[in-house]
Parts: structure tokens; C-alpha cells; sequence
């Protein structure tokens, strides 16, 4: 199981060594008896062969119960974090310069974090957690100032809106009317990439002084491209909930919970901010 967040991990690769045919439970879309029917043609999971030919004892597997507790521990620590930031770091006149300082740096220490489990073999609590840590300064602070500034009040609303958004992608998906692929991943990546290019280009415009950058914050533009990230955040949300099933369904390591609850904070940190944006776009044009 590979964590689906905005950072891209490998979704859907398997192991290498993983022998053929040793399924301990049976996939997602499988016939009993007969191959996977899902994205994987054999067990990712399954036992490695060791030097002597036998095969090498599976470690406990996954649960549902596991995805959500640590899934809870890691949103747990965002919220904690950002309710704490919010309370502590004022963005009234007199210090919200060092409020916006340490909000930006605790953003860029989250993304390093993120960076560095995406890269690693094996889940670390320590880095997850991490990770939530900063990125509830980063989101406490922003919600701080966005509702002190800008729009009173949309903070509660960007919550409602993230709920709303939640939920319905995993009725959307409980119900199969998303089916979640190899296509649809790599369509949601490629999509995804476009998207934070646009960003980076709109970022570079604002440092030069070219005004609003490319409007993408603001008025019916700064709307729709709000939507488009909506959008694909819902997207990689529904990537993390296969991500869970499949994970159940094989039989993966426990330990692999915490990579469950890694791209589900990621995302959902995500969608937030972008379910903020447009509101706050709808509440400044009001």
C-alpha cells in the first residue's frame, strides 16, 4: 500500500519479491479461487521466499480499526495543533508579522516531512505525526487570518464544506460510483502536477510584483480554479480510501496503517484549503 497524497507516492505498486499466486485474504473485485481482479496480478503483500526456499512468516495484518485510530491520531494532532496556534500566535497588528513567519516556516518543515516519509520504505510514526504537528500551525494560523481579515465566520464553513466533500466521495465510492484505477490515478496525478505548476507560475508572478499574480485567488477565476482543487482532492481522496480497502484486503502489515492515515491527513489538510478558498472568495464578493 502507497500512500495517495498531493505529494505522489507510487500508488498501487506492488513488491517486487512478492511470489505469485499466495493471496492470505482475497483482493478487492476478486473471485474466490480464481485471480485478482483488481490492479495487482499478484499479492503485494504476500510472504517473502527466504534463502532456503520457505516461505516467511506474514506479519499481522491490517484492520480497518488500525486505519482509523491512527487515522484519528494524526487528524487529532492537526486540530490540537491548529487550535493551539490559533490561540497562541495572534495576528492582530502588533504580531502578526512573527505569526505569519513561523506559520510559513512550520508549512515548509511539513512539506520536508511529508517529502521524506514519501520516500521511505517503511511508515514512521514519528515523521507522520510530525508532519500533522506543523501542519496544524500551518492551518491554524492561516484560518486565524482569513477569518480575522477577511471573511468572518468561513472557517466553521470550510470545515462543514471538507465534511460535505468527505462524505460524499465515500458514498460516491462505497457505492462504486467511482472506480478507482490505474487510469484514474494517473489521470489524477498528471492533473494534479498541471494544478501545482499553475501555482508555482502563480506564486512567481506575485513575487515580481505583477499584481494579483494570475488572478487564480480571486474573482470567477480564483473560483473556478478553487473548484478544480476541490475537485482533485476529491480525487485523491477516493485514491486513499482504495488505498485502505486494498491494503484490508490483502492482508498488508499493520504498520501500514499509519501510511493509511499519512495520505488521508495530507489530502484532507488539502481539500480544506481549497473549500476555504472558494468561500472566502463567495464571502469577499458578498
Amino acid at each position: 500500500m502507497k500512500s495517495s497524497n498531493p505529494v505522489f507516492s507510487r500508488w498501487g505498486a506492488g513488491r517486487a519479491d512478492a511470489p505469485a499466486g499466495a493471496y492470505p485474504r482475497h483482493p478487492v473485485g476478486a473471485t474466490v479461487g480464481g485471480p485478482p481482479a483488481g490492479d495487482h496480478s499478484v499479492n503485494p503483500y504476500a510472504p517473502a521466499v527466504v534463502a532456503d526456499g520457505r516461505t516467511a512468516a506474514a506479519p499481522t495484518a491490517i484492520t480497518m480499526d488500525d486505519v482509523v485510530v491512527r487515522t484519528a491520531t494524526a487528524l487529532g494532532t492537526v486540530v490540537l495543533a491548529a487550535v493551539l496556534s490559533w490561540l497562541l500566535l495572534p495576528v492582530d497588528e502588533a504580531h502578526i508579522g512573527r505569526s505569519y513567519g513561523l506559520a510559513v516556516g512550520a508549512a515548509v518543515v511539513a512539506f520536508v516531512l511529508s517529502v521524506v516519509q514519501s520516500f521511505r520504505r517503511t511508515p514512521s510514526p514519528a515523521l507522520i505525526l510530525g508532519y500533522a504537528a506543523f501542519e496544524g500551525v500551518f492551518l491554524g494560523v492561516f484560518s486565524s487570518a482569513t477569518s480575522t481579515y477577511i471573511a468572518p465566520g468561513v472557517v466553521v464553513q470550510g470545515v462543514l464544506g471538507t465534511f460535505a466533500v468527505s462524505a460524499g466521495v465515500l458514498i460516491a465510492y462505497r457505492m462504486r460510483w467511482i472506480r478507482v484505477t490505474r487510469r484514474f490515478a494517473g489521470f489524477a496525478a498528471a492533473a494534479a502536477t498541471g494544478f501545482l505548476l499553475l501555482l508555482a507560475a502563480d506564486l512567481l508572478f506575485s513575487a515580481f510584483d505583477a499584481g494579483n499574480g494570475l488572478g487564480l485567488h480571486s474573482g470567477g477565476l480564483g473560483i473556478v480554479f478553487g473548484v478544480l482543487g476541490i475537485l482533485l482532492g476529491a480525487a485523491f481522496l477516493a485514491l486513499d480510501f482504495r488505498q485502505v480497502e486494498d491494503a484490508v484486503a490483502y492482508g498488508a502489515p499493520r504498520e501500514e496503517a499509519w501510511l493509511a492515515a499519512f495520505g488521508l491527513t495530507a489530502t484532507l489538510a488539502w481539500l480544506y484549503l481549497e473549500v476555504l478558498q472558494v468561500l472566502t472568495i463567495f464571502n469577499g464578493d458578498g
